[in-house]
């Protein structure tokens, strides 16, 4: 039976006011339990608010927000993949390091021209990132072993590995107190994008066209439909036909793939090899912005940029005597709004929708029985 046209309408507009509130519910509520706790620890709130939007608006801090929220993106894009089927991929931070190391391994070992050498190193590091992730995917899909298990300890193999062959007489050479992989020729770099003070790194192309497939794939094709379908209900997946244990696998190949994108910032437009200096945890920094952007293409752009804009005002707000602890608290505190307040507002919008279709629906069958009962009084007084 199809929905009235009039309802439809009534959905879609209730749609789209949930869809508004949910955000600022949880922004709202952030904000009042985050002065609320300065005000409990004697700080002043809008005045650490107008520090972080005054140094925030800068144009160094902006070129700085964007190139570290880079990573971000990729991070929490590999961890979406899994979230959009309940998979729970805790090993992007593992993924994303053996990729980059071994990227780092070829990238300094050949000499090819950038415009080969550069594809070469991206794609050895989506295939270690995907091949990384694929253990527990195999794993989770054959013998059932939880997926959140194996991606953890993992993560403790991939660092394992990389500090046994990151050694000056192995793969690694010293540069100070500095151990790196070989330095991959300056031609093998991303370009940049020339900004003033600093330049915008090449690889946020990376992070869009990540966020462009990632939106396609799992929204616009057959392949994401099946994996939507997996993660909430197997049985009636495989009942319609879903191979549940290939989309598994499929799924932790993918989320792999992308986390090995992640250390690509640092390694094509910073650093240029892989040392004990790289940077660890952006993995589970993706979870949160994940979370924070609720899974979607766009949602965790804006979640990467608030929470590197909360990291980069974080440093002043040290400078001017409040306590660097309170952006952790920020960070924090604005996950948990969200998450929550996006719950609540889906529930209640559920019972919403609930409510009024079934009051339609009542409608809808009340009216012809009272025009059958108005028709036999009409006949009743006639006779």
């Amino acid at each position: 039976m199809s929905r009235p046209p009039r309802v439809l309408a009534r959905l879609d507009r209730e749609k789209l006011i949930l869809a508004l509130a949910a955000p600022l519910l949880s922004i709202v509520t952030a904000v009042a339990i985050t002065s609320l706790v300065m005000v409990i620890t004697g700080q002043n709130p809008f005045s650490a608010y107008g520090v972080m939007l005054d140094f925030g608006i800068k144009s160094d801090s902006q070129v700085w927000i964007i190139n570290k929220a880079i990573p971000y993106y990729l991070a929490a894009a590999a961890v979406a993949i899994g979230f959009r089927m309940n998979l729970f991929n805790i090993g992007v931070d593992g993924q994303y390091r053996i990729a980059a190391f071994f990227a780092a391994v070829v990238g300094g070992a050949l000499s090819l021209p950038g415009i080969v050498q550069i594809p070469v190193i991206i794609l050895v590091a989506m295939a270690c990132g995907a091949i990384w992730a694929g253990i527990a995917g195999y794993l989770k899909a054959t013998r059932g072993v939880n997926e959140v298990i194996t991606t953890i300890m993992l993560n403790f193999i991939a660092g394992s590995l990389i500090g046994y062959f990151l050694q000056a007489d192995r793969l690694g050479e010293l540069d100070g107190v500095i151990i790196h992989t070989p330095d991959i020729p300056e031609s093998s770099f991303f370009f940049e994008f020339p900004t003033t003070p600093d330049p915008v790194y090449g690889t946020i192309v990376l992070s869009v066209l990540t966020g462009v497939g990632y939106w396609l794939l799992l929204g616009r094709t057959r392949f994401g439909y099946d994996l939507r379908a997996v993660g909430r209900s197997e049985p009636a997946a495989e009942a319609s036909g879903v191979s549940v244990k290939r989309t598994v696998v499929t799924a932790m190949l993918l989320s792999g793939a992308v986390a090995g994108l992640v250390g690509m910032p640092t390694l094509l437009n910073e650093s240029g090899n892989y040392g004990n200096d790289f940077p660890e945890g952006l993995g589970f920094t993706g979870i949160a912005i994940a979370l924070l952007g609720r899974n979607h293409a766009v949602g965790m752009g804006f979640a990467a940029l608030l929470w590197c804009f909360l990291e980069r005002t974080g440093t002043q707000l040290e400078f001017e005597g409040y306590a660097q602890e309170i952006v952790d608290v920020m960070q924090g505190i604005i996950v948990l709004s969200v998450v929550i307040a996006y719950e609540l507002v889906r529930r209640w919008g559920l019972r919403r929708q609930q409510r009024m279709v079934g009051e339609e629906l009542a409608r809808a069958a009340a009216g012809p029985a009272s025009l059958t009962k108005e028709k036999a009084k009409d006949k009743g007084v006639s006779a």
